[in-house]
């Protein structure tokens, strides 16, 4: 399940779904199905920006799309939002996802999983703030000896 958090889209998928949508934004017809497809291809990118991107264009068609079809949309936002680290945001999803559907086990271990990140994100954050706050006493001891010398 870990997979679905490091899934990168490849260059050739990414591409075509793009040359799909950008033709339909030419002709001012941007059907449901080439803006989800071109937005999975981005929440699936290597980069921020085209994840960023991809849960703008989710958020879009959510807004426009009945109950019964927001589910892909739920899930790949948790994706997008969790691949950025916005895990708080990525966790709304999976729940509003799990009120339409809740025994789904693919999100059930997905929402597992976005928590287990947020832990351990939480865990280095702690460390780093204590080595910082390790270095900056360890300088000011410094400074405090060397000014009694």
């Amino acid at each position: 399940m870990e997979d679905v958090l490091n899934e990168v889209v490849s260059s050739e998928d990414l591409k075509k779904f793009e040359n799909v949508y950008n033709e339909q934004v030419r002709l001012s017809y941007i059907t449901e199905k080439a803006q989800f497809e071109y937005a999975w291809c981005l929440v699936r990118s290597k980069y921020t920006a085209d994840i960023r991107k991809g849960i703008l264009l989710l958020e879009d068609l959510y807004s426009k799309q009945s109950e019964t079809e927001r589910r892909d949309c739920l899930y790949y936002l948790a994706i997008g939002n969790a691949r950025i680290k916005e895990y708080t945001k990525a966790l709304s999803y999976v729940r509003a996802f799990l009120q339409i559907e809740p025994a789904n086990v693919q999100v059930q271990q997905l929402e597992t999983l976005i928590k287990k990140k947020m832990e351990k994100e939480g865990l280095v954050g702690i460390a780093v703030a204590g080595g910082v706050i390790i270095g900056l006493a360890s300088i000011l001891g410094l400074g405090i000896a060397m000014a009694k010398k």
